[in-house]
């Protein structure tokens, strides 16, 4: 018999007579943690309903979940077990990924419940206590805990600070259990009230048991970029300066703020997607490779990249980056308003909608190959890559006037990495178009997630919680990570504050362009351009 919390040896070879399903041995194969009690505070929140259970209850029904698994809502809205669970099956009826069937459902609702906490009154934690204390009697989640912050960032150090004072912070004293605490974005507002966070999730929780989450980890695309560089020999020769010219990493929206005029104004493009989302995949682009898939190992070398980035300094915050605000202007045929008449916007609003920057690397692999950043609101549409633009020949022979080639200069090579939507691995070459005379064209070799595995993807928020439960904090940002990427930013927000921009010039582009005028100019003064998505 297997140990606690390890998986039965799994059959490698099927009897002769029986035919193989690859997608069930596939799940055999799976590792399945130990039965826990994942407590989601702020639970009447949007984010329980559309993403977290939806995932949990995708993990159920993939086989990847202990039946004992339990799921307890927390917050002040006061509501019965039965309410929680109606609202969450609708979610997942919505927005799940998995379609719900009625014997998988009535099993994982039986580990819904609900528990009303009030974060600030003297035993306003003692619902809570009670039902996860039945849990562990009538369930059998063994004191494993998984604590679920999805809450405004504001409450995130008080609540970890109760959790401490009711002593739920403890893990049982049995092999294997644990306590976790997952943290949602954003971790401060700069490096100073980043380190101030950490200070106070520190009080009550050990780095090891924090996991702070960022559902861009999650995505399988991003999680290939490693297996791309690091599992192919033919690429990771030249993923470096003398081969590559420079780095186009987009986070492109189409979308506005959404009903979130409020926070947007708290916080802004810079804050909202650079600090996390892309300066992750900055580090996965450009870090070197591990010695092993360990956690620390890679988590070691996403620090030691981000440490390499040069800081935008006062003096060139204005000729490396570009700040943008969008005015009314046409998605998709529908004309949509700009940023200001959004609700909760100021009529004279100043906050970017768009940032634009060029980074160095200061290292021997990406001295002088630069990466040029964006990422906006109600722009054409929607979408996430990593373009990677390799050098020119050194020398053409198809360029010689002796040479008989029709046609203009040959485009250099580009690899494109695409994280959303359409997942996928494009590379760019030039080849010979058919014919009597030379002429050359650049072609496309496509990998396509859809087409190449014949089934979708599991979501970001699936793979993320599944790791939390198993203690796997790879794709996860460690404080002195979350600490580095703020140390790149706060440069550039202090730099803003020496040079802000003229009230006269925002808006600056309209919503369905991409960008002000200014993004477009700063890359074409180094001799390159933005990719047409």
């Amino acid at each position: 018999m297997a140990p606690d919390g390890a998986s039965a040896p799994v059959q490698t070879q099927a009897p002769p007579e029986q035919e193989v399903n690859p997608l069930r041995e596939g799940v055999r194969q799976q590792r399945t943690p130990l039965p826990c009690a994942v407590v989601i505070f702020g639970a009447s929140g949007d984010l329980t309903q559309r993403k977290l259970v939806p995932a949990l209850y995708a993990l159920a029904s993939d086989g990847l979940l202990p039946s004992s698994t339990s799921v307890v809502g927390a917050g002040r809205t006061e509501m019965s077990d039965d309410a929680f669970r109606a609202a969450m099956r609708e979610g997942v009826e919505k927005y799940g990924r998995v379609e719900l069937r009625d014997d998988v459902w009535s099993g994982f609702a039986q580990g819904l419940r609900y528990a009303v906490v009030d974060f600030q009154a003297e035993g306003g934690f003692e619902a809570l206590k009670q039902v996860l204390a039945e849990c562990d009697r009538d369930r059998g989640t063994g004191g494993n805990r998984l604590f679920y912050l999805s809450i405004p960032p504001s409450g995130i150090g008080r609540v970890a600070t109760r959790l401490g004072e009711e002593g739920l912070n403890r893990a049982a004293d049995s092999p294997g259990a644990y306590v976790h605490l997952v943290v949602e974005k954003p971790f401060g507002r700069d490096l100073a009230t980043a380190r101030t966070l950490t200070e106070e999730l520190h009080r009550s929780f050990n780095e090891d048991q924090i996991y702070r989450i960022d559902h861009y980890l999650g995505k399988e695309t991003v999680q290939n970029l490693m297996v791309f560089r690091f599992a192919n020999g033919i690429f990771e020769p030249i993923w470096n300066r003398q081969y590559i010219d420079h780095v186009q990493i987009t986070v492109a929206e189409s979308l506005g703020v959404e009903g979130r005029g409020n926070y947007y104004e708290e916080s802004g493009a810079l804050r909202d997607i650079v600090q996390n989302h892309i300066m992750q995949l900055v580090a996965l682009v450009g870090m070197e490779a591990p010695a092993d898939f360990a956690a620390e190992t890679v988590r070691d070398e996403k620090v030691k990249l981000l440490r390499a980035i040069r800081p935008i300094a006062p003096e060139d915050a204005l000729a490396r980056t570009v700040r943008g605000e969008y005015g009314p202007g046409w998605i998709d045929g529908e004309r949509v308003p700009g940023y200001r008449e959004e609700e909760g916007v100021p009529e004279q609003s100043l906050r970017e909608t768009f940032v634009a920057l060029k980074l160095d690397v200061d290292n021997w692999r990406w001295a002088t190959t630069p990466f040029y950043l964006r990422t906006g609101k109600r722009l054409p549409r929607r979408a996430t890559e990593i373009a990677v633009q390799f050098r020119r020949v050194p020398h053409s022979p198809f360029d010689s006037p002796r040479s008989s080639v029709v046609g203009g200069t040959i485009e250099p090579n580009w690899l494109i990495l695409r994280i959303q939507p359409d997942e996928g691995i494009t590379l760019r070459f030039a080849a010979k178009v058919p014919g009597q005379t030379m002429r050359i064209r650049s072609v496309s070799m496509d990998f396509l997630y859809g087409s190449s595995f014949l089934g979708a993807s599991p979501d970001a928020y699936e793979r993320l919680l599944l790791d939390c439960m198993l203690g796997d904090a790879t794709l996860f940002a460690r404080e002195d990570e979350v600490e580095e990427a703020w140390r790149v930013c706060t440069a550039i927000l202090d730099a803003w504050r020496t040079h802000p921009p003229d009230p006269a010039q925002f808006p600056n582009y309209e919503a369905g362009t991409w960008g002000p005028r200014e993004a477009h100019d700063f890359i074409a003064g180094d001799g390159r351009a933005w990719r047409r998505l």
